[in-house]
């Protein structure tokens, strides 16, 4: 592979650390703004602490449902996340992803909160776990359409925080 497998997107959000952390952690929060732009989420279950899970649904406007799934491993608040995030099912099993037969079952993300003068800047670290030749390639290969997914949903966050 000519480009390296790790994803890094960082990004630096006009509110405080503390603040920035409790809208990763905390339903009341995700629920207005994690996701693709227009995509509704429904929070099934979150337990954010080293073997808790947070268990999602996303719904496009035509009615499509797609499952998401969170294992956390690590947490300090404010300062970090790790966690492997799947697809899943409604029950919560890991499965393939909708769009792809050759996308990564899990991703390890590691995500880290900063603060500077007030303002927060996150940085996301993810790679796929366990993933076969193919699907480390499909990740590397679809690494500006993570940007630009997670674009539109930090865009979304930075919405929601004016609005706090």
């Amino acid at each position: 592979m000519s480009k390296t497998i790790d994803l890094v997107i960082t990004r630096t959000f006009d509110a405080p650390r503390e603040l920035v952390f409790k809208a990763f952690t905390q339903a009341e929060h995700l629920q207005h703004w994690w996701g693709p732009k227009g995509m509704a989420l429904t929070v099934s279950k979150l337990d954010v602490r080293p073997g808790g899970v947070f268990h999602y649904r996303m719904e496009s406007p035509d009615g499509h449902k797609m499952w998401g799934k969170f294992i956390y491993r690590d947490v300090v608040a404010p300062e970090k996340i790790v966690f492997t995030n799947s697809f899943s099912d409604e029950e919560g099993n890991i499965i393939r992803a909708p769009f792809s037969q050759t996308w990564p079952l899990e991703v390890l993300n590691t995500w880290t909160f900063t603060e500077e003068d007030g303002k927060t800047t996150i940085t996301l670290h993810g790679v796929p776990l366990n993933a076969t030749e193919e699907e480390q390639q499909n990740f590397v290969d679809m690494h500006g359409s993570m940007h630009q997914g997670f674009g539109g949903t930090f865009d979304q966050l930075d919405d929601y925080l004016a609005q706090l």
